[in-house]
Parts: structure tokens; C-alpha cells; sequence
């Protein structure tokens, strides 16, 4: 399993649709290989989002130690590079306490960008940090001197997003370079650490929406609404995180749009048009995949 010499471990990555069975395989297969678990999914990592993100419960987990989840609060922002991080961090806690590692989860772009991997990028210095602060007074501006110089990079980037609008700043200012300049001479490398095989659930579309169908009814019995209550109150509506499926349904149920009975049936649509974006999305982006549905794979994984 462990080949301490080389300072590699035996990892796996599992990916499928929301509600495919992918938590349970993943405990399962964990518990068989001696693994930990990173979870891939832009939920699960944040605390106190429980019930509409579907994390495992302590007792769910069955003693198997997880990553990637209750990692930050709602209010706290992220991207790529905090899984980029956390696997950096958890591949070599893996390898010295000799444990392997599942990767899991619905959120398959960050999987994609693991393998891919993202840019290094400059240190920041003070004085940037203060050019950057100074011109972010005025957005609407920052963006558009941003855009004048490198509309190819800009123009994937909303006028309104002030965190990416601040890292373009930040590399123009500390390099000289325009974004699209600096990730020509400065490519991404892969971040994932010795082979990856890759194993993808394959359900059945009109099997997974019962399951979705299902999922939704035990949320509500289990405080969908009064978690959203707690977290609206808490944190307000302004996060990323408030916007998501399951989340923003819930708000306009609070809001007298929906009745309890519409609100159970726009999670459970909106959660399936969301699987099925996702299974197009694992079809198209990664090679050499291994499918199979539930039980298949884990004759081939965990037997």
C-alpha cells in the first residue's frame, strides 16, 4: 500500500452525480484500503451547512477520517486553490501516518484542476497590495482598466466579481504583466501526486431522481428550512453559498414564493438538472475512466 522510499501512497478518486451512492462506496472503499477522505464538493465544506449538503454524520463516517469538510464558515471565500491546498496538505498527512486516500465528490471541476493543476503565483508585496486596494475603490473601473489591457483573460470574469478583479490586479501590478501574459510564461502543472485512477458511478437517470426525490423529502424532515433560517440569520444572504441549490429554493419559500409542497418539488428539479450536469460533465472531461453503477464497482474496488 505504502511505499515510503518513494513517498507514494495508493490513492483513488470517485466521482458521479449528486445522490448516486457516492458517500456510502466512498466509507466502504475507505475502510478497505486504509485510506482517508478528501471530499471534493463546494458544499460539505463549509460548517454548519449540514442538511442541504448532505454531509455524513460523525456516524456515518464510521471512524474514517475526512478532509474537505466543516473546513471554512459561510462567510469565508474560496476556489480552486483551497483544494489545491487541502490535497497538498492531506496527501502528505496521508503519507505519514501511513493511510492511503479516496478522493470523492459531485464537484468534479476541482478534481479536473487537481489533475490539471493551476499556476504558481507571485508573492505579493505591500506596496501591490496597496495599488490593488486603492484602485478596487472603484470596481467598475479596476475592471475596466483590466479589460482595455487583456480582454481575452477579463472577459471571463464577471464586472462584479471582486476577488478574481483583486488576483488580476495583484499580478499586474506585482510583475508588470498582463493575467494572460503571466499564465503563458508561468503554465499550470498537475498537483496530484503519482497515479490517479479514476472510477465513475453510472446510475440511471429515472433511478437517481427517486433518489433525489427521496434525499429532498429527508431533508425537510430533518430541518432543511430551519438550517437556512440559522445560516440567513447568521451570515444573511450575501455568501456564494446562499445561492446554491437547496439553499435558494428554501429562501423563497421563507419569502411566500413557494408553498412546502412547490418548494420539496423545485430542490428535488433543480438537483436533478444539476446531475445531469454533472454526469456531462464526467463524460466529456476525463480519459481512461472506470463506470460502473454501485455494485459493480465495488465488486472491482472492494473486493
Amino acid at each position: 500500500m505504502i511505499t515510503l522510499m518513494n513517498e507514494t501512497i495508493k490513492q483513488l478518486a470517485l466521482i458521479g452525480p449528486t445522490a448516486s451512492g457516492k458517500t456510502s462506496l466512498s466509507i466502504e472503499i475507505a475502510q478497505k484500503m486504509d485510506a482517508c477522505i478528501l471530499s471534493l464538493d463546494s458544499l460539505s465544506i463549509y460548517k454548519e451547512i449540514d442538511i442541504v449538503s448532505a454531509k455524513p454524520s460523525r456516524e456515518e463516517r464510521a471512524g474514517i477520517l475526512h478532509y474537505g469538510m466543516d473546513y471554512l464558515s459561510p462567510d469565508e471565500h474560496f476556489d480552486v486553490t483551497t483544494f489545491v491546498k487541502l490535497y497538498q496538505e492531506v496527501y502528505r498527512q496521508a503519507l505519514s501516518e501511513n493511510k492511503n486516500l479516496v478522493i470523492v465528490g459531485g464537484t468534479s471541476f476541482y478534481l479536473k484542476m487537481l489533475i490539471e493543476g493551476i499556476s504558481d503565483l507571485p508573492a505579493i508585496s505591500e506596496t501591490t497590495k496597496e495599488k490593488t486596494a486603492l484602485m478596487l475603490q472603484e470596481l467598475n473601473d479596476a475592471y475596466q482598466f483590466l479589460y482595455d489591457m487583456d480582454p481575452s483573460y477579463m472577459q471571463r470574469i464577471a464586472k462584479n466579481d471582486r476577488y478574481r478583479i483583486e488576483k488580476a490586479l495583484h499580478i499586474y501590478f506585482e510583475t508588470g504583466m498582463t493575467p494572460s501574459e503571466y499564465f503563458h510564461v508561468n503554465p499550470p502543472t498537475s498537483v496530484i501526486n503519482g497515479t490517479l485512477p479514476i472510477y465513475q458511478i453510472d446510475i440511471d437517470r429515472e433511478m437517481l431522481r427517486k433518489r433525489i426525490a427521496l434525499r429532498t423529502q429527508l431533508m425537510l424532515k430533518e430541518g432543511l428550512i430551519d438550517e437556512i433560517c440559522m445560516l440567513e440569520k447568521k451570515y444573511t444572504r450575501e455568501p456564494n453559498c446562499m445561492k446554491s441549490i437547496g439553499i435558494k429554493e428554501t429562501l423563497d419559500y421563507l419569502d411566500g414564493v413557494y408553498n412546502k409542497q412547490l418548494l420539496e418539488e423545485k430542490i428535488t428539479t433543480n438537483t436533478a438538472r444539476l446531475a445531469k450536469r454533472q454526469t456531462t460533465f464526467n463524460n466529456s472531461q476525463f480519459e481512461g475512466v472506470i463506470k460502473g453503477n454501485v455494485e459493480e464497482l465495488q465488486k472491482i474496488i472492494v473486493q
